[in-house]
Formats: structure tokens, sequence, C-alpha cells
């Protein structure tokens, strides 16, 4: 039973039929996180924490994977706690933010108003770092 269950996790989360006897080695950094992600679904949990989930992958293998976790997510009723520096998956993913600095959660709301009308200066700050590419005005 555990044999099976392990072989349709992997199949769900876009991995051939061999994983399962393959060694780590073998496997591409997407595919990994693929890994990961089936490993934390074989105890049916309700709630994933991700921690920088595609901080290591390029742009088209980050997107992939963040289809998958949505994908997931509507398919298992999941919950996700996604830590993590990347705008662009907040935006993404994310209902709610909670913003932190020195440990601290300093502002924290719905993903629309967090990100389009920031209170806190350190949310303002992280916004304004984000780099934006103005097609319209080259230098």
């Amino acid at each position: 039973e555990r044999q099976r269950r392990a072989a349709a996790l992997v199949e769900r989360v876009g991995l051939p039929g061999d994983t399962l006897q393959r060694f780590a080695h073998e496997f591409s950094g997407g595919q990994r996180q693929r890994i990961a992600i089936a490993r934390a679904l074989i105890v049916e949990p309700q709630v994933l924490v991700c921690d920088e989930p595609t901080s290591a992958l390029d742009v088209s293998v980050q997107a992939q994977i963040l289809d998958l976790l949505r994908e997931l997510q509507v398919e298992r009723g999941l919950a996700y706690l996604f830590i993590t520096h990347n705008f662009g998956v907040v935006e993404y993913l994310a209902d709610r933010i909670a913003v932190m600095d020195g440990g601290r959660i300093v502002e924290q709301g719905s993903a629309e108003r967090v990100l389009r009308a920031p209170a806190h200066a350190m949310t303002q700050r992280l916004l304004a770092a984000v780099p934006r590419l103005d097609f319209g005005n080259p230098p």
C-alpha cells in the first residue's frame, strides 16, 4: 500500500514512473522540488510550510512548481504557509500576507491591500526593492 501511494503521488507531481528506483543525484532541481512536495503530501497534511520553495529554480521551473502547488491546493484543500522574499510568488499565491522585520510581524492583511497600499515602512522598502522592467522609457 505504501509503494502504491508513493507511486501515485510521484506521478501526480509530474515525475516519471521510475522515480522511486533512482538516486537523488540523478534529479534536477525542479525534480527534487517535486519529490519534496510528494514526500510532504504522503502524510496527507492540512497545512504545508514552504520555505523559499522556488528560490534555486529557473523562472520556467518556478512557474511549473507554483502551478502544481495551486492545483494541489484545490484538489486536497491544502493551506500553505509560504516563507519567501519573492514578491512575484507572494502575488501569485497569497490570499493573506504577513511582513516581518526583526522576527516580528509589522504588517499583515489581504494580499491585495498589503501589495497595493503598504502601510509599514518595511513593507514599502521591500516592495520598492522589487526590480521592475520599464520597456516604455528606454534610458
